[in-house]
């Protein structure tokens, strides 16, 4: 056994995610996806896509950079088989066997993706040959993938000595060989299936942190093949500074690359904590290496949204959305909202930087879904869940099938979501990663919303009409992840002029999705205490609901989803809103955060679809409002005479 994969209490998520294995005896409702008696022939071929041609004043690209396959411990546990090569064809448009033995394919192919398996025991799973019981030749000539993985849970979990026999297991003598086998797959996967102007692949991992079973994982995204020998896990290091620093060093040697934080809903307050990981004091080197090393998280995906929580954001009427706050281990617990959401973490920023002169917590926003299936499990009416064994299936998911109880399933309260946005030029490695670096992203929570978002001085006022819109934008101002510089009023002017800055706000619908709602701005800023704020205005909505522009609210927009039938209509909602705002509260020597929030008019949530599919009541909530998010502007004054 190599030094690097020796036990550090490291806790299989398969343990985490699910809590006891509990086996029920019999199905309530008839659920033919678990056991097909033979899936349908899988159709191979790719669709043709065309070239997107270079376009200076950017363009919307949409991926998943949160993908797992059957090289993760948690991913083949749970019954997946299916490989990098496989993740990729699904991103594709193809067509792929889910791990509960049905066929996936999504709607419409995504621009980008990366695989991203976990670091720790890298491929180790699949090569596993300890002892068996006598009834598995048995069961594995039954063919049902959920079968077959429950009893190998079970036989791990409750007679062989728990998580702690699973560790052993996959302490393999020649586990640096195992996972650099899996890590060569993963990499020629990711090149086998770039097509530059058509489909970008990123090579990734993800570093899978839980200290104390608080959730702080990475995923690091490459902006090349030019990549370590093996990923830097956990097990080497659960520290995210110790992992910056590995990366810096990567970086110097030509390896460029990101690190991503996600679900810092379930890090118990500890993603965004102002405090290093040792308990230390914050300091400027700690924010630059942060902020260098993380210049997006992930705040959309199937464990939850990490925007905000309504005890957080009280005044914010859509802060309660998809929230998942229960601890990733077998007790559960609720997760501490301070210091876990990204709202929260722009506001200590805020503070940080009005008290000690440094932000730490400079960053965009993304969505990904996290699927364990080599998949992007992120439409609400062709949801497919993350893991096989607890959401792959409506049945699974509604705790009206074999195997798991809803009431101990926490795949049950996941979500349909989340997708990358980014304001690329074109569809290659090269310009998506720049766009991340740049924080020129959005994070939406699957639909293909796209969602642009501006700030500055001196826009003309009827530049949203104008042809030249976007090349003015871009020459005048500063796009999402931008800073914001303080005019240049001129001599003899005064700095503390009545002068707010203009946002630009613009949406257009998913074409295969629904209307609009309305486009909300979300300000935060900081007073001459160094207290922070926040505030949400209603801009512009559709149907002309915005009749106040004083008061920044809007009535609800009605909801026409019948939950019986899982439909909608849309007779209200726009397909496509823009706004030219100026912000009425500004203080010039305030520094202030902007980002911009899109909403969806109601629609039938997968829930509600999954009711439908097995002829039982759907449970509130019956409907979603799905949105878009973008990154901040920031505005930091300069000091006043």
């Amino acid at each position: 056994m190599t030094a690097k994969y020796k036990a550090k209490g490291f806790a299989p998520v398969c343990v985490l995610c699910g809590g006891a294995l509990l086996l029920t005896a019999c199905t309530k409702v008839e659920d033919r996806s678990l056991s097909p008696e033979q899936p349908a022939a899988r159709n191979s071929t790719l669709p043709e896509r065309a070239v997107v041609a270079f376009e200076q004043n950017r363009q919307a690209f949409f991926g998943d950079l949160h993908v797992h396959t059957t090289f993760s411990y948690d991913a083949y546990t749970m019954g997946v088989r299916a490989l990098p090569d496989d993740a990729y064809r699904f991103m594709r448009g193809g067509e792929i066997q889910h791990g509960a033995g049905f066929n996936i394919q999504l709607r419409e192919p995504l621009d980008f993706a990366a695989v991203t398996d976990h670091a720790e025991y890298l491929g180790m799973p699949r090569h596993l040959d300890g002892d068996r019981p006598s009834d598995w030749p048995e069961i594995l000539s039954s063919g049902q993938p959920l079968k077959i993985t429950a009893h190998y849970l079970y036989t791990v979990l409750t007679q062989a000595g728990g998580p702690e026999s699973l560790q052993e297991r996959l302490d393999l003598p020649n586990s640096d060989a195992v996972s650099s086998a899996a890590w060569q797959q993963i990499i020629q996967a990711a090149n086998d299936h770039y097509r530059p102007g058509v489909f970008t692949t990123f090579v990734g991992y993800e570093w899978t942190s839980m200290p104390d079973s608080d959730n702080l994982h990475r995923n690091v995204i490459y902006r090349s093949d030019a990549v370590p020998e093996l990923p830097f896990s956990s097990l080497d290091s659960d520290d995210p500074e110790v992992l910056w620093q590995t990366l810096d060093r990567q970086r110097a040697q030509g390896m460029d690359n990101m690190a991503i934080p996600h679900n810092g809903n379930v890090s118990n307050g500890r993603m965004y904590e102002p405090m290093r990981f040792n308990g230390g004091a914050l300091d400027t080197r700690y924010a630059e290496q942060r902020n260098r090393n993380e210049p997006i998280s992930e705040i959309l995906q199937v464990k939850g949204s990490s925007e905000t929580h309504p005890i957080l954001s009280p005044d914010d009427g859509f802060a309660g959305f998809e929230i998942y706050d229960q601890r990733l281990r077998k007790e559960g617990g609720m997760s501490q909202p301070k210091g876990s959401y990204a709202r929260d973490a722009l506001r200590t920023g805020l503070e940080l930087q009005h008290s000690a002169g440094f932000n730490p917590f400079r960053f965009g926003f993304i969505g990904s879904s996290d699927s364990h299936n080599a998949s992007s499990p992120v439409e609400e009416d062709n949801y497919h869940g993350k893991l096989p064994l607890l959401d792959g299936s409506a049945g699974l998911r509604q705790g009206k099938t074999l195997l798991i109880p809803k009431a101990t399933n926490r795949g049950a309260q996941w979500s349909a979501q989340g997708l990358a946005g980014v304001w690329a030029q074109e569809n290659s490695r090269e310009s998506i990663f720049d766009a991340m670096r740049r924080r020129e992203t959005f994070a939406t929570s699957g639909p293909r919303i796209r969602l642009r978002f501006f700030a500055g001085w001196d826009f003309p006022d009827d530049i949203l009409q104008r042809r030249d819109y976007l090349e003015l934008a871009y020459q005048h101002g500063v796009p999402m992840g931008g800073q914001l510089q303080t005019p240049d009023i001129g001599a003899g002017k005064s700095k503390q002029q009545d002068h707010a800055p203009i946002l630009l706000l613009s949406a257009s619908k998913d074409p295969l999705g629904a209307n609009l709602d309305r486009i909300q701005v979300i300000k935060l800023w900081s007073d001459a205490q160094g207290q922070s704020h926040e505030r949400v205005y209603d801009v512009v909505a559709s149907d002309g609901r915005l009749r106040n522009p004083d008061t920044h609210q809007v009535a609800p927009i009605p909801n026409t989803v019948d939950a019986a039938s899982a439909t909608y209509t849309e007779e209200y909602g726009a397909a496509q809103l823009s706004a030219r705002w100026r912000d009425p509260d500004f203080q010039p020597a305030q520094a202030a955060i902007y980002y911009a929030r899109v909403l969806q008019i109601p629609t039938p949530r997968y829930s509600t679809f999954d009711a439908k599919a097995l002829g039982i009541e759907a449970l509130e909530p019956v409907s979603i409002q799905e949105r878009a998010i973008s990154s901040a502007i920031w505005y930091q004054p300069e000091t006043l005479d």
